[in-house]
């Protein structure tokens, strides 16, 4: 095994170095990794040199891939990158120019600046999300990262166990109405139908009981809606306190992998007049929230 793991924080994110991620992957390695990742719930790697088909080999790594939402609501316009395994998180439209301030793409993605949790809005939500820097701008655009697992262990134990059994509704189309993104045809509508999903859950790899929640959830099934959001946004707003917020600044070459499970995290403001071209890779939970153990 050749990777060294540098913790930023004792039990939150880390920095793992002495790999290049371009080659095939050693078993013990991607043990290591993995391990790392059920630990901190967070890794980066530096200095990276990936194409887009050496990212997706390299995911495949810790299990089967989810395929990127926005194909599906973004109908009719060409797509920058041809592969259906890689969301493209960047400011740029088909042909590689920076998008105009009312494009429909542009708009949709403004909602990752909120904080969220990938594809929690699908029945079968998504596990590890990896994002690979191609060009970051020279300011701005940081990703902020909330240790669910931390946020739920800082709950009094009255109102641990009061959400215990708790199921809220998650859609896509919730998350973007929040900031009157609704220009979606009825065909991208009924793409993506709500799903419900635990809001206490266990994470498989620590054993830990965390929060799981996002910008998605729009309400607690079986009460009152307005009542429901309002106890969704207190337990944001408590998670998202900074002794549980770590914030990366991205350089170019960087790989962050963060553990969807047992994070939110969402985008900072950057200047889009400036090139900002991500790409990430996610992989699938093996079941909906509903059919693992709380």
């Amino acid at each position: 095994m050749s990777i060294t793991v540098k913790p930023v924080t004792p039990d939150f994110v880390a920095e793992i170095s002495g790999l290049d991620l371009a080659q095939p992957l050693a078993p013990a390695d991607r043990d290591a990794i993995e391990a790392a990742i059920n630990q901190y719930a967070i890794v980066i790697f530096h200095d990276q040199k990936l194409t887009d088909e050496q990212q997706i080999d390299f995911a495949r790594s810790f299990g089967p891939l989810a395929s990127p939402a926005q194909k599906a609501r973004h109908t009719g316009i060409k797509h920058r990158i041809a592969s259906n395994d890689i969301a493209d998180i960047s400011n740029l439209d088909g042909d590689g120019n920076v998008l105009e301030a009312n494009s429909k793409r542009r708009l949709d993605w403004l909602a990752n600046r909120l904080w969220h949790t990938d594809a929690s809005f699908r029945a079968v939500p998504g596990a590890l999300s990896m994002l690979y820097a191609h060009v970051v701008p020279d300011a701005g655009g940081e990703t902020e990262f909330a240790d669910l697992r931390a946020a739920y262990d800082a709950l009094p134990q009255k109102t641990r166990d009061r959400i215990e059994p708790l199921i809220a509704e998650h859609s896509i189309w919730h998350s973007r109405g929040q900031l009157a993104v609704t220009m979606y045809t009825e065909e991208e509508l009924k793409s993506l139908p709500p799903v419900p999903q635990r809001v206490v859950r266990r994470h498989p790899g620590s054993h830990r009981k965390t929060l799981y929640l996002a910008a998605h959830a729009s309400h607690i099934i079986g009460m009152p809606v307005a009542d429901g959001r309002l106890l969704l946004m207190d337990l944001i707003e408590h998670a998202t306190q900074r002794p549980f917020v770590h914030s990366h600044t991205w350089k170019q070459g960087d790989l962050v992998i963060w553990d969807n499970r047992c994070t939110m995290h969402r985008a900072r403001p950057f200047d889009t007049t400036k090139v900002r071209d991500l790409r990430r890779v996610t992989t699938r939970d093996v079941a909906s929230t509903l059919e693992q153990a709380a």
